[in-house]
C-alpha cells in the first residue's frame, strides 16, 4: 500500500493541475477530487464488506479467503478515478459553457444536468453490465474486480454525479469559479477546442440590369 501512495498522489496532483487550467477555478478541482475519492472509497468499503466476510458467499457464489487481492486497490483506483473524472469533466464542461453565456450559476447547473444526465446514465448502465459479467465469473479475484467496479460506477453515476455534484455547485454559486489573482498567469485549456471566428465573405453585388428599349 505504501508503494501505491506516491502513484496515487501523482495522479491526484496532475488531475488537480489540469482541472485548474481547464476551468480557471481553484474550487472546481478540489471538489472534483474529493467527490471522485468518495466514489472510490465507497467502492472499497462495499468490496471489503462483501468479500472479506462470509455472509455473501452463497449469494455471489464464491469462497472468501478473508482478504482482498493485493493488486486490486491500486487497479480499482486507477480505473474508477479515470471513469469518474471523465463523467465529471463532461458535466462541468456543459455547465461552464452555459455559465459563460448567462452568468446565472443555478441555470447553468440545471442546463448541464439536463443535457448530460441521459448520456452519463446510459454510459454507466453499459459499464455496470460489462463489469457485472466479470463479477459473475468463477475466479474470486475477477469477481472482486467486477463487483467493485460495478458498484463504484453505479454509485458515481446515481448519487455523486446526479445529486452531490449539482447540489454542491448550486450551493457554492459564483464561488465555483473563483481563481486567486496570483494564479491568473496559468494557461487556459479548452477541452473541446474553440472554434475560430471567421469574418464573413462578402460577394460583389451584381449591377442592376436595365431594360433596353429598342422601340
Amino acid at each position: 500500500m505504501r508503494r501505491a501512495l506516491p502513484k496515487a498522489s501523482f495522479v491526484l496532483g496532475l488531475a488537480f493541475l489540469l482541472l485548474l487550467m481547464t476551468f480557471r477555478s481553484i474550487v472546481i478541482p478540489i471538489k472534483a477530487i474529493v467527490l471522485n475519492l468518495l466514489s472510490v472509497g465507497a467502492a472499497y468499503g462495499v468490496l471489503v464488506l462483501t468479500f472479506q466476510g462470509h455472509w455473501a458467499e452463497g449469494m455471489l457464489n464464491f469462497k472468501s479467503n478473508g482478504g482482498i487481492a493485493s493488486w486490486l486497490p491500486l487497479f480499482l483506483f486507477s480505473i474508477l478515478f479515470g471513469l469518474s473524472m471523465d463523467y465529471h469533466v463532461f458535466l462541468l464542461t456543459r455547465i461552464r459553457e452555459e455559465y459563460d453565456k448567462s452568468r446565472d450559476n443555478a441555470e447553468a447547473v440545471t442546463y448541464g444536468l439536463r443535457t448530460t444526465g441521459g448520456i452519463i446514465t446510459g454510459a454507466a448502465i453499459i459499464m455496470v453490465a460489462v463489469f457485472a459479467g466479470f463479477a459473475a465469473g468463477r475466479l474470486t479475484a475477477l469477481e472482486e474486480m467486477g463487483f467493485g467496479l460495478a458498484i463504484a460506477v453505479l454509485i458515481d453515476a446515481t448519487i455523486v454525479r446526479s445529486i452531490l455534484v449539482p447540489s454542491a455547485m448550486k450551493l457554492l454559486g459564483h464561488r465555483n469559479w473563483y481563481l486567486p489573482g496570483w494564479l491568473q498567469w496559468l494557461p487556459k485549456l479548452n477541452v473541446e477546442g474553440a472554434a475560430e471566428e471567421q469574418e464573413p465573405v462578402l460577394l460583389p453585388q451584381a449591377e442592376p440590369v436595365g431594360v433596353r428599349d429598342d422601340a
